[in-house]
């Protein structure tokens, strides 16, 4: 460990002697600065020395009370310029004592004090050695009182600076973690979905064609035959699209060929074949101009076709079905309807209009997550009816 920080640690558990510190380089120059003559070295001064030493008692305690301390070492200083005039030097603890006070008291104190302190060395100096305020050695104390104060103002205001910098980058951290586990939930909640979504369809188809099967296995093979072919293309595009929503899951460094595509429109047909195949009749129709969309929208509404005529197929006793996909400028309009009991509440994924499933609550939170709506119901000539208005764009999610 580097020995500069061990030593400021160590100083940060013994504050009264990192106080006490400057008094040491403060003696040091007293002394040398008592034994300097006009033209050689010759015997300290050791009674000046010594009251420099006496003044600099009071810094001990200056991180505690530097207003105290700052009031106390210049009434020192003063003292010891009045009955001493042939001191020449600034005194010393008054200096470290005003750095203090601006380092750790408030702004307009430190100032108050630092002003208070210039004037007062300035004119205790011009009366004991009979100058003008305003000559050099004046003017010298009168620059070094203000100089420690704006010092430590400037190292007060660098250090302010610092914490609310780090303030800011903890405060961003803290929000850049917030908003992954915010997007950790709603990620988790669109896997469910999907998986919901999948599942539901393609185990519905299955189970149909299944009953179908039984059926037919005695007194049609071959019907029973192609209904078992439908069983292995649903339960084999079921393997597929729960491996490519699984495959959300890996990490990004995985093998490149672990997420299958995306469902998207253009897999209608296949998806209307299936049902078909179950005894649904569906027909799929596109009016306006198909314009470009984001890939979320044509994921939404796929699902969303994909839960409706699942719903359909299980709840409604319905023959008949209709897809609609109506491109307006900015927005798709998908249309769901059958030929199903009007009375039918169709389970507990789509309900008579509310819907408390986890079907049509599946449908709203896919179409509010991109900014579209879906409402559903039962129609006044009879079946029931999907209608979901989504954004052929999507706008930039808020940082």
């Amino acid at each position: 460990m580097d020995v500069t920080v061990v030593w400021r640690r160590w100083l940060a558990r013994h504050d009264r002697v990192g106080d006490a510190l400057p008094a040491v380089p403060l003696v040091v120059v007293a002394v040398a600065a008592t034994a300097v003559g006009e033209s050689s070295w010759h015997e300290p001064r050791w009674q000046e020395a010594a009251w420099t030493a006496v003044s600099c008692l009071p810094l001990v305690v200056r991180s505690r009370w530097p207003l105290h301390v700052a009031l106390v070492t210049l009434a020192g200083g003063l003292t010891l310029m009045a009955l001493v005039p042939g001191i020449d030097t600034p005194p010393g603890a008054t200096l470290v004592a005003l750095y203090t006070l601006a380092l750790l008291g408030s702004r307009r104190t430190a100032w108050a004090v630092g002003l208070l302190a210039a004037v007062a060395l300035t004119g205790v100096h011009a009366g004991t050695h009979g100058g003008s305020p305003v000559s050099g050695d004046g003017l010298l104390r009168f620059d070094v009182a203000i100089a420690a104060t704006a010092l430590g103002r400037a190292v007060r205001n660098r250090r302010d600076h610092l914490a609310k910098a780090r303030e800011r980058a903890e405060r961003a951290e803290s929000m850049q973690e917030e908003e992954a586990r915010r997007r950790v939930a709603v990620e988790r909640v669109r896997i469910a979905r999907d998986l919901h979504d999948v599942v539901a369809h393609h185990i519905t188809l299955v189970n149909a064609q299944a009953g179908v099967a039984h059926h037919l296995l005695r007194t049609d093979p071959d019907q029973a035959f192609q209904a078992l072919a439908h069983i292995r293309d649903n339960s084999r595009a079921a393997l597929d699209e729960l491996r490519a929503t699984v495959g959300l899951l890996r990490q990004p460094d995985d093998a490149p060929g672990a997420r299958a595509p995306i469902p998207r429109l253009a897999d209608l047909d296949r998806l209307a074949d299936g049902f078909r195949a179950s005894g649904l009749s569906v027909e799929v129709t596109r009016t306006g101009a198909p314009a470009p969309q984001a890939s979320a929208t044509e994921l939404t509404a796929y699902r969303i076709v994909q839960e409706a005529l699942t719903n359909t197929h299980k709840h409604a006793s319905a023959t008949r079905a209709a897809v609609l996909l109506d491109y307006g400028p900015h927005s798709l309009r998908v249309t769901v309807t059958d030929d199903g009991r009007s009375d039918s509440v169709k389970g507990t994924s789509t309900g008579t209009g509310t819907g408390t499933g986890h079907g049509l609550i599946g449908m709203r939170e896919r179409a509010g997550a991109i900014g579209g709506t879906v409402t559903a119901g039962p129609r006044p000539e009879g079946g029931f009816q999907v209608v979901a208005a989504l954004p052929l764009s999507l706008a930039p999610a808020p940082v």
